[in-house]
């Protein structure tokens, strides 16, 4: 925390020694770069899709393109336009994601002095840890991959079995785990928010009580991947009894931050562990030449889209994520949303942390429980003005639909002044609510084969692609 400078520095020089042997760093003539402008105008910002030439080659079995010679694993994930992806995990990059996880409890357990959650059973709720084969590298989830580094002395404390956790299908693979969990000493759950709701749901309904009935020892949730505050409410009734959280921002190209105490917001970025951090600040994200800084030009309160370069082999890699910084001092970080999940179809700019925290004092002033949403944009026919629509699922539905609709409106205008702008000058329409039929979003990610593992929701899409789909889905 107190050399993150320092040691991002470092990072740099270090990666830039190994890159500068490899075919991207022969490429990008590394061996004349020594400083962080250097370092800028050698390597270029790419995503995914600008990377793949260079991922080719390696599943074709060249060694030393993006690293030294080849990556252990291959981290198979969902993208936003290039269908599935394949991230290279090195033998000098796996440790991040280990040593990050091992890290984020080790700082819960010095700060509250809690480590009863050790005594009992845990269970992660993750991909299957069976792997295949691309280019002779062994492939698969993140969290499968993970699953096979557990150290030894978790290993009899952990849920689901190796066996169940390899069944593929989502929802037979949540009843077995419900049958190996029900009558143990349960005191640490992790995962995914929704499938983690899934997974407390399912006991509830097997045992006929709330889930801090069934497990009395259970202290400790661990979550990631997305933002919880939709889920909170719900999750925590469903419990039944206070239970600590730790947050996490793991992802597959890296474990980029978590919760390291409980006395302040935000996650500690995770700046020495192999990965050299970028930030490009979002209001000029889609200029020609964006603008682009190292971790110690940062302020708070800003939005940026983060970029990293690590170990793994990924260089001026654009994550599609956006955040701000809370502090500078030790270096904490909001996740705010995705780059690729926004809406702007009318000039708005709208980002998911303003349509969560909306939608959320609406919820807490309507007295309403959210299970899962998404919004997008609706172009009206004959002159009608356009507006976004918003696809809800209840738990518990507001008093007053309208009324609640309009107070999400307020919220937004009040944090988005382009989207108030855009209301008061009549260009866009008052957002619409359609409420989705219980377990209605979990049916459709099913019909995708997008149910459970690391697929989530999205909770903005600036084109009607996911909206459409599932609208059409439930009308027939």
């Amino acid at each position: 925390m107190q050399k993150a400078v320092e040691d991002q520095e470092s990072i740099l020089q270090s990666l830039l020694k190994t890159g500068k042997k490899t075919d991207f760093g022969k490429e990008h003539k590394l061996e004349e770069v020594g400083s962080y402008a250097q370092f800028r105008e050698a390597v270029p910002i790419r995503d995914y899709e600008q990377f793949t030439p260079f991922l080719d080659r390696i599943r074709e079995g060249k060694h030393n393109v993006l690293w030294k010679g080849r990556p252990i694993y291959l981290a198979k994930t969902s993208g936003t336009t290039s269908g599935v992806k394949y991230i290279p995990i090195t033998s000098d990059s796996i440790g991040n994601h280990i040593d990050t996880a091992r890290n984020a409890l080790l700082c819960y357990i010095a700060e509250t002095g809690n480590n009863r959650f050790t005594e009992g059973k845990m269970i992660f709720l993750s991909g299957s840890p069976e792997l295949e084969r691309i280019g002779d590298i062994p492939t698969g989830r993140l969290s499968g991959i993970v699953n096979h580094h557990i150290p030894r002395y978790l290993r009899t404390n952990q849920f689901p079995t190796f066996e169940t956790n390899c069944i593929e299908d989502w929802e037979t693979k949540l009843d077995r785990i419900v049958e190996e969990t029900l009558r143990e000493d349960m005191t640490l759950i992790s995962g995914i928010p929704p499938w983690v709701q899934m997974y407390l749901d399912r006991i509830r309904e097997r045992a006929g009580k709330t889930v801090g009935e069934v497990f009395p020892h259970l202290d400790l949730l661990v979550h990631g991947g997305v933002n919880f505050e939709p889920y909170r409410s719900r999750m925590l009734e469903t419990i039944g009894k206070p239970v600590d959280l730790i947050e996490t921002y793991p992802a597959s190209e890296g474990f980029f931050a978590f919760q390291d105490t409980r006395s302040e917001e935000g996650l500690l970025l995770n700046t020495n562990s192999g990965i050299f951090y970028e930030f490009m600040p979002l209001a000029g994200l889609w200029d020609q030449h964006p603008e682009r800084i190292p971790l110690r030009e940062v302020r708070t309160g800003v939005q940026y889209a983060m970029v990293i370069s690590s170990n793994a082999g990924l260089w001026g890699y654009d994550l599609g994520d956006t955040l701000k910084f809370v502090s500078t001092n030790p270096y904490r970080v909001q996740v705010t949303g995705r780059t690729r999940q926004f809406i702007s179809a009318f000039g708005e700019h709208l980002i998911a942390e303003e349509a969560e925290a909306s939608l959320s004092r609406a919820a807490a002033l309507h007295q309403a429980v959210v299970t899962e949403f998404t919004v997008a944009p609706k172009v009206q026919g004959d002159g009608e003005r356009p507006y976004h629509e918003w696809f809800i699922e209840f738990e518990s539905l507001p008093w007053d639909e309208k009324a609640f609709a309009r107070e999400i409106d307020n919220q937004l205008r009040e944090q988005n002044i382009y989207y108030d702008d855009l209301v008061r000058g009549n260009i866009l329409g008052p957002l619409r609510v359609r409420p989705v039929p219980k377990n209605g979003f979990i049916r459709y990610m099913k019909s995708r084969g997008k149910l459970g593992g690391q697929n989530k929701v999205p909770r903005l899409s600036n084109n009607r692609d996911f909206a459409e789909g599932l609208q059409n889905f439930l009308a027939g």
